[in-house]
């Protein structure tokens, strides 16, 4: 057996390795076992071609963003801060406040803070991630197939 190392050019949408769009139905689901889930489909971990410099990524279509489930207390007792950049611009909201505010926004923060810091990664996380509070998304002509979470 060989190593095989993808090429960018291979993974193209006219490459052999195409990616393809997957629906992932976040209702009643934990926020942190979507997450990690969909962070390792982003990451491209899922498929034999996986390589680390490469993004062999599927597109991800989250969608009933708005009913995922935080476990314990995490609703009333999680922050989520955020700097302005200016002098004593410290912004602090709880979890329960950001799901009701923007739904979407919960689910995307867990994603991009299990994903490396790396520019490819910012990238893919801005282009092949779609999250939807409810449960339409304008993604019908992509043929997204659904995707079942393993728990």
């Amino acid at each position: 057996m060989k190593t095989v190392s993808i090429r960018k050019e291979d993974t193209q949408p006219n490459g052999q390795y195409a990616p393809e769009w997957l629906v992932v139905d976040a209702e009643g689901q934990s926020l942190g076992r979507v997450a990690s889930q969909v962070a390792r489909i982003l990451r491209g971990k899922h498929k034999p071609i996986f390589t680390p410099h490469v993004d062999t990524a599927d597109f991800v279509v989250i969608v009933n963003a708005a009913t995922v489930k935080l476990t314990g207390n995490k609703l009333r007792d999680k922050w989520y801060y955020h700097h302005t950049g200016y002098p004593g611009g410290l912004k602090a909201i709880w979890a329960e406040r950001l799901l009701e505010q923007k739904p979407t926004e919960l689910l995307r923060l867990a994603i991009k803070r299990m994903l490396p810091r790396s520019p490819l990664n910012r990238q893919i996380l801005r282009t092949k991630l779609k999250i939807y509070a409810g449960a339409e998304h304008p993604h019908q002509a992509q043929k997204p197939r659904p995707y079942k979470l393993p728990y």
